[in-house]
């Protein structure tokens, strides 16, 4: 299973748009992961119209229609892996095991809000922010992660949008 990972898009009132190489990717995925920070209802419907389903949880800065329709977290079960999802992952010191803690069943957790690319790992646990493929703020470029889930494996790569 291939799964297209995403988060802080900020994508309201048509000011930005996804890269067409990004749009290519998750077409080409099982699943769409969003990581918080859409910003609109139309952001979403733009995102559930890409093709795969569209799994996501709110950031903060995403309004109440957002609010209503998804949540703050989510865990979900992929292929016998267990992704857990939120968007602050709060601080960098101890965020590897504070997020073990916090998702003791989850194999891997994917976060956002940073809009700075991660990949840490202990054992068989991830974290994994992966950037943001519109708005790169101080990361060196945009970017956006594949996840393959095979076997009950979770694995993540980030792909460099330019």
């Amino acid at each position: 299973m291939r799964v297209g990972v995403i988060a802080d898009t900020h994508m309201a009132g048509g000011r930005r748009r996804l890269p067409d190489r990004c749009t290519e990717i998750l077409g080409d995925c099982d699943l769409i992961v969003h990581a918080g920070d859409i910003m609109s209802i139309e952001a979403l419907t733009e995102f559930e119209a890409i093709g795969p389903p569209l799994r996501a949880v709110t950031g903060n800065m995403d309004g109440w229609e957002l609010r209503d329709r998804l949540p703050d977290e989510l865990e979900l079960d992929l292929e016998g892996a267990r992704l857990a999802m939120l968007h602050d992952a709060g601080p960098a010191a101890g965020r590897l095991e504070r997020m073990r803690r916090r998702f003791p069943g989850a194999d891997a957790v994917v976060f956002g809000h940073s809009h700075m690319p991660l990949h840490e790992r202990d054992g068989d646990f991830h974290i994994f922010n992966p950037g943001s493929p519109t708005e790169r703020r101080r990361a060196p470029h945009h970017s956006m992660g594949v996840a393959t889930i095979a076997d009950g494996s979770i694995g993540f790569e980030l792909v460099v949008l330019g």
